[in-house]
């Protein structure tokens, strides 16, 4: 081959090659391209994301993604994945995003890039609605206070700021819950979704006390190099924060708004 056709056949590989990374660079047009974005997920995840007996996905972070995904033109594809190896699949590209009440935590913020909060999770305290005595943390002091075994509830009622009377380990959340109705105890510690999913099965029965325990904010993932596709769905969820729409979905889940910054 002549000199001239090696510096052609170079040229053109060169042009390939940041043709490729172009695309490579741009998750978003990659994405709206295909107009699919396949989001991991573990499908057992009441009420963030879970099937119905009949197998129907459903959940706070179904209806929140779907919304998403039509405001930015594409089909939410949901690929179900073992949790332990969740950041491993998206790296390997299994999936462009998780989308599934993921906890941003700073070794988490290391391996993959995160949307700001979309809700605030961690431990609540929750009393029967009638209880007027008990208004804030402070009034626990020498109170009867129920947690889930093995929850990260445990550790936080010992974070009260005055001590409480007991902590009594349950093997579920609704048999404490059961205790608190009977009045064997004065308040259960649960996580905020879980035990605010559970109130809204019981509207009118329950209240939870102001502010959080310990603080567990959730974020929408995504590889690190992908901060195009990130901006895309974080300006989307902003929007959909902005006109309510976030906040319908999360009375349909909650029982009220969980997803308003100012409330964290």
């Amino acid at each position: 081959m002549n000199r001239i056709g090696t510096i052609l056949i170079a040229a053109l590989c060169v042009c390939l090659f940041a043709g490729t990374a172009l695309a490579e660079d741009n998750p978003w047009k990659t994405v709206k391209d295909k107009g699919v974005l396949v989001i991991g997920l573990d499908d057992a995840f009441p009420p963030m994301g879970f099937r119905k007996d009949d197998g129907t996905l459903v959940g706070f972070d179904i209806d929140a993604a779907e919304e998403a995904g039509k405001r930015m033109g594409v089909e939410i594809k949901w690929q179900p994945t073992a949790w332990d190896g969740v950041i491993l699949s998206l790296d390997a590209h299994k999936f462009d995003a998780i989308w599934n009440g993921m906890t941003i935590t700073d070794e988490r913020a290391e391996k993959v890039l995160f949307t700001k909060p979309y809700i605030m999770d961690g431990q609540i305290a929750v009393v029967a609605i009638d209880n007027k005595d008990i208004k804030s943390f402070d009034d626990l002091a020498g109170k009867h206070i129920g947690v889930q075994k093995g929850s990260s509830a445990v550790e936080a009622a010992k974070k009260l700021p005055k001590a409480p009377a007991d902590v009594r380990e349950y093997e579920s959340n609704p048999k404490a819950f059961l205790d608190l109705d009977s009045g064997r105890l004065d308040a259960v510690v649960v996580d905020n979704i879980s035990g605010r999913y559970y109130m809204s099965t019981a509207p009118g029965k329950y209240r939870a006390l102001p502010g959080f325990i310990t603080k567990e904010p959730f974020g929408v993932a995504f590889r690190k190099g992908d901060k195009a596709l990130e901006s895309k769905v974080q300006e989307t969820i902003d929007a959909m924060v902005a006109d309510g729409t976030m906040g319908k979905i999360s009375r349909k889940w909650f029982g009220e708004d969980i997803t308003n910054p100012k409330s964290w």
